[in-house]
């Protein structure tokens, strides 16, 4: 049963040269043909949810994600949630996050969007120095995404923002004392990625093109061990690769996904996990309205999704958390077995050189492991389950 809804809105008011991401630069925007479109997707997948003997449990958390959010006219915000609540109803204490950019038009437009029902807010922040936000073609400087942390501070319960480190020439004296601000401001929660160049991008091309060089895997990986240590000192520890929460503080949202429960995913471009099947949305913004005035919804493609490719999604999203995964309990779930999800071996070996821990059935990666994940993912989880 989904108990989370994404809704993505995706205009921006400019392309980032490291997003890849499906955002759009439009030059202006309908909002009363987009508020009647994500009311119909919506109204598709709690019919949908019905006629496939939902229990009828109630949403536990609502993400606006983007393209950039805070663009939306609060009014619309609300009239989405007042559906949304209606189709599915809320269940107590229901997380409802939106990602913003801190300019200070969008946030001059948060006491509106807390009025509205959103109750924690994502901002991207993505540096505290200068050069590094031109560096990454972000519209506001540092100034400004303080002062927006502030408000956000003031209309929101939970606050988290998103920082970019390993960014080219990026040194642990400087990253140290980025984070360490950071930190200081009192949030329950960060986001902290480090830079990678996305095919297709600006700086992908700069990078091809030698104007643009990457930082240096080993000191990618020093700034890596330096966050989490900085994190965990500051109350604020990892629970998943990027992020990092005070106790109580963790995206519910996300943790939606990485715990492969389901949920639905509507607007251009939405993923969406449903009863077994996956659920694809038209990306680009005008293929998605006109699939919605045709159909009634904005799907590009469903599918089943097989007992091993769950559980290969299952094992490569768990494996991302500090607390790791019931592998007796993921297998019960696919009807398959604890060494179909795991190789023995490999989970042996890399157990006894510390980058694995197992405790009972529950596995999970090490602080020193999360360092190589992707390589660790690679060779726990079995080809044959991944390519299933």
């Amino acid at each position: 049963m989904a108990r989370a809804l994404y809704i993505h809105w995706p205009f921006c008011l400019k392309k980032c040269p490291y997003c890849d991401f499906n955002s759009h630069v439009r030059a202006g925007v309908d909002h009363d043909l987009w508020r009647a479109s994500l009311l119909a997707d919506l109204r598709h997948e709690a019919a949908l949810t019905t006629s496939q003997g939902s229990s009828g449990e109630p949403l536990e958390s609502i993400f606006f994600g983007g393209g950039t959010p805070s663009l939306m006219p609060p009014a619309l915000v609300a009239d989405l949630l007042a559906e949304a609540e209606r189709l599915w109803g809320f269940a107590p204490g229901i997380e409802i996050t939106l990602e913003a950019n801190p300019s200070s038009v969008e946030a001059a437009n948060f006491a509106a969007l807390a009025s509205a029902g959103v109750n924690r807010v994502s901002l991207g922040v993505q540096s505290l120095d200068d050069d590094a936000l031109r560096f990454l073609g972000r519209l506001h400087d540092t100034g400004e995404a303080l002062a927006a942390l502030a408000v956000a501070q003031q209309h929101f319960a939970r606050v988290s923002f998103d920082l970019i480190y390993a960014r080219p020439g990026h040194t642990p004296e400087a990253w140290g004392a980025e984070l360490a601000r950071a930190l200081s401001f009192g949030t329950g929660h960060l986001s902290l990625y480090q830079l990678t160049i996305e095919p297709g991008t600006r700086f992908a091309t700069l990078a091809r093109e030698k104007s643009l060089i990457p930082l240096d895997d080993d000191e990618a990986a020093d700034l890596f061990t330096l966050t989490r240590e900085m994190t965990a000192a500051a109350g604020l520890p990892a629970y998943e690769i990027s992020n990092h929460a005070k106790p109580g503080e963790r995206s519910r949202h996300n943790l939606a996904y990485w715990r492969y429960q389901d949920y639905i995913g509507i607007g251009p471009g939405a993923h969406g996990r449903r009863n077994g099947a996956a659920t694809v949305r038209h990306k680009k913004p005008e293929n998605w309205l006109d699939a919605i005035a045709r159909t009634g919804h904005g799907i590009a493609e469903q599918r089943p999704l097989g007992r091993a490719e769950q559980a290969s999604e299952a094992m490569l999203m768990g494996l991302r958390l500090t607390e790791g995964i019931d592998l007796a309990a993921t297998a019960a779930r696919f009807h398959l077995t604890p060494p179909d999800l795991c190789d023995p071996s490999a989970l042996a070996f890399h157990a006894a050189g510390g980058l694995v821990w197992q405790h009972g059935p529950r596995i999970g990666v090490t602080e020193a492991g999360m360092g190589v994940l992707d390589a660790l993912l690679g060779e726990l989880v079995p080809a044959a389950l991944v390519s299933a």
